[in-house]
């Protein structure tokens, strides 16, 4: 299959115009999805007030259940269990890897176990099937025939391993956009735990209002509250509710409110005066942050500057000057 050489500029041997009109309908889609998603804005809070809803129903199904129920339960998603068989029948299902995955998809805001089968599938079939398919592209069907060997090579392995950390990039970056959203809320939060603690309600009382309050503002920590709170109530351990709520947000700042919850579940200390020192520190540490976004910027700023700004200043400046000596020189 003859391929003919691209006409236009090129750019690192790819043509200019070509890239150009992906970018082109890549920003198009991206301004209409956002013209779409600003046009339909939903509650945030109904779909979450729906996954407690049955995390209160699983919990209840948990302790209060017949065997049949839970089987029931357990056997609800048949695709899941499709998934795990397959995996089992070739040895690549490991119980630290399961239990890590779920774990990275509670972080993330993902209350289905099931979903880590999938992920775990994903990462040993995408390499495979997007592996197979450049192999036949580049070497069997030789749709860019101007390529040297190594840049085929590298874009085949570049291929295979983004296809293999895809699942685990896109996880993460659920995990981090979410530990973001907590750690924003996270001293109002204990503003009005301490609040709550000194009006005298009870600490799933106190965590339950909470959830309700910030719902709106901060609707991922007002979902890890409320399922608190609902924990709180059914476990037959307070301290392994609290111990949930560390594992599933990854901030270190929330392990030390769930450390200092555990102890004054055990020891009876103050719990206010502790929350009080606790949302103070948290608050100095945000803006902390802030000072250090905002002492990077000048650096950041100076690519854009040198590539963007200065050159079109120089033609404002400059191209005067050189047209009057250009016509000078014509004159004379």
């Amino acid at each position: 299959m003859q391929v003919t050489p691209p006409a236009g500029p090129t750019l690192l041997g790819f043509d200019v115009i070509w890239i150009a009109t992906i970018l082109s309908a890549v920003a198009t889609f991206a301004v209409l999805l956002a013209i779409y998603a600003a046009t339909t804005v939903r509650d945030p809070m109904a779909r979450r007030v729906k996954a407690l809803n049955e995390r209160r129903e699983q919990l209840k199904a948990g302790i209060v259940a017949s065997t049949n129920k839970r089987k029931k339960l357990t056997n609800k998603n048949q695709a899941a269990d499709n998934v795990r068989q397959l995996l089992m029948q070739f040895k690549m299902l490991q119980d630290d890897q399961l239990k890590k995955t779920q774990t990275k998809l509670m972080q993330a805001g993902i209350r289905t176990k099931d979903l880590a089968f999938f992920i775990i599938f994903a990462r040993f079939v995408l390499p495979v099937v997007l592996g197979v398919s450049a192999i036949l592209l580049l070497y069997v069907f030789d749709f860019f025939p101007e390529w040297s060997a190594l840049r085929r090579y590298m874009t085949l392995a570049g291929t295979v391993v983004g296809a293999y950390k895809a699942p685990d990039l896109w996880l993460k970056n659920k995990i981090t956009k979410r530990s973001h959203a907590i750690r924003k809320g996270l001293p109002d939060a204990l503003d009005l735990l301490v609040i709550c603690a000194e009006a005298g309600l009870t600490v799933d009382a106190a965590f339950n209002r909470v959830a309700k309050e910030l719902g709106k503002a901060y609707p991922e920590l007002g979902d890890e509250f409320g399922l608190t709170a609902i924990e709180l109530g059914f476990l037959n351990e307070r301290r392994q509710a609290f111990e949930n709520l560390a594992t599933r947000v990854d901030l270190e700042a929330v392990r030390g409110v769930v450390t200092t919850m555990i102890q004054t579940e055990k020891y009876g200390t103050p719990l206010a005066s502790a929350l009080r020192v606790l949302s103070a520190e948290f608050r100095h540490q945000r803006m902390m942050r802030a000072e250090e976004k905002a002492a990077r910027l000048p650096a950041i700023m100076t690519v854009p500057l040198i590539l963007f700004i200065l050159p079109t200043l120089f033609v404002v400046i400059l191209g005067p000057a050189s047209c009057s000596i250009h016509d000078s020189f014509l004159n004379g």
